[in-house]
């Protein structure tokens, strides 16, 4: 058994994180470092009414702090829930912004943070080109981030995935400053999170590490911390969805979630293509949809990527050889935390193929996959997803 007071650590990659159980309570400290005052905590509804929010909100308000909560935060977060933290920031005279949650809540904190400095529309900021350059820097909200689940790794990300209810489609909100500030890490607030939740979550991990890895870009760097991200989800993932109290294994999650939202600025691919069209028009949720369509795309784009599959393989010590390796993996893996085999068992079916195939094939995850792709390909992966074909 590990010493659990050993997995702490004081990090700064890609910026400032404190990591380690019991290490919320740092919260007003962490707040008063960027000298805010009267931060607004942005979180998702559901989370704001467990004793967590309320005792981050406590801690706050006994050190000084003039702490306030918004909460209209939904699973796909669109523009309303982004204006209307605004509007909240505003009223409240507010001065940094607390992002408290999973992936959601995370997104939306951080483009609270930066639309309350700007007079365009957000839709301007969209990581398109160089819109990024748009953003009025001046009156940047700074942000504090506090992860509640072990998957996106938003906390360390500089853009916000928000849906745009003009066409459904998930648009990235793209700033370099985006990137919070602070990180407070403690993987004892991710305990007890439900099984079905800590398998989709850590499959979205997987995802982004997963993608990194075969991502054709050159980043040796983002390459090596995708590998051990997934090494650490291959040895701890099913250890924390069958024991929810198992800090050991939260933790070890937690880190892997942070490295593949690292990892991922190498870039992402069809998993996440598929994923947001599904999300944004039917409101599945991000995680389990990537790990339906994770075994999908593997087989997909094996021909482009059967050396990175065999040494990923490889480092993992998984049993047999070659690509069949990893992804005769990923099907037990699906199997043991009980996600659907198809993408039927999410509600998509083949009549909404001709809606979701050109909303995936502009996605700017597509960009990054190690096979090209096009409306037709993207058809025929949610077309095998949906009846369960792997096409190998």
């Amino acid at each position: 058994m590990t010493d659990l007071k050993r997995l702490s650590g004081n990090w700064n990659y890609p910026t400032t994180v404190r990591f380690g159980i019991g290490r919320v309570r740092e919260l007003p400290d962490a707040c008063a470092e960027l000298g805010m005052h009267n931060p607004l905590l942005v979180t998702d509804s559901a989370l704001a009414e467990l004793p967590m929010v309320q005792t981050a909100v406590g801690a706050c308000r006994a050190a000084g702090l003039g702490c306030a909560v918004y909460s209209e935060v939904q699973g796909n977060p669109v523009e309303g829930n982004v204006s209307g933290g605004v509007d909240a920031y505003r009223v409240g005279g507010h001065d940094g912004v607390i992002a408290f949650g999973g992936g959601s809540g995370l997104d939306a904190a951080k483009a609270v943070a930066l639309m309350v400095g700007q007079s365009r529309p957000i839709w301007d900021f969209e990581d398109r080109e160089d819109w990024w350059t748009r953003v009025d820097t001046r009156a940047l909200a700074p942000v504090v981030a506090v992860p509640t689940t072990s998957g996106t790794g938003s906390e360390v990300g500089r853009s916000s995935v928000i849906t745009d209810q003009r066409d459904h489609t998930k648009k990235i909100i793209f700033h370099p400053r985006m990137l919070p500030a602070i990180v407070i890490a403690d993987p004892a607030l991710t305990a007890g999170l439900p099984a079905h939740i800590t398998a989709a979550v850590g499959m979205d991990a997987l995802s982004h590490n997963l993608e990194a890895w075969c991502s054709p870009l050159y980043h040796p760097m983002a390459q090596g911390v995708a590998l051990e991200g997934m090494r650490l989800i291959h040895d701890w993932l099913l250890a924390a969805y069958r024991g929810g109290d198992d800090l050991e294994a939260r933790a070890h999650m937690m880190v892997a979630s942070t490295m593949g939202a690292t990892a991922f600025q190498k870039g992402l691919g069809a998993m996440h293509s598929l994923s947001h069209p599904c999300g944004s028009v039917l409101g599945t949720h991000h995680g389990l949809t990537n790990a339906v369509v994770m075994p999908y795309v593997l087989a997909f784009n094996r021909p482009a990527i059967e050396d990175k599959l065999t040494q990923l393989g490889r480092y993992l010590d998984l049993p047999g050889t070659g690509p069949d390796a990893v992804i005769d993996w990923v099907l037990k893996l699906r199997e043991d935390l009980a996600i659907p085999n198809t993408l039927a068992g999410l509600g998509v079916n083949e009549s909404q193929v001709e809606t979701l195939a050109p909303m995936a094939a502009l996605d700017p995850t597509a960009a990054t996959n190690p096979v090209p792709m096009t409306v037709d390909s993207m058809a025929l992966l949610y077309r095998r997803a949906i009846g369960g074909e792997l096409g190998l």
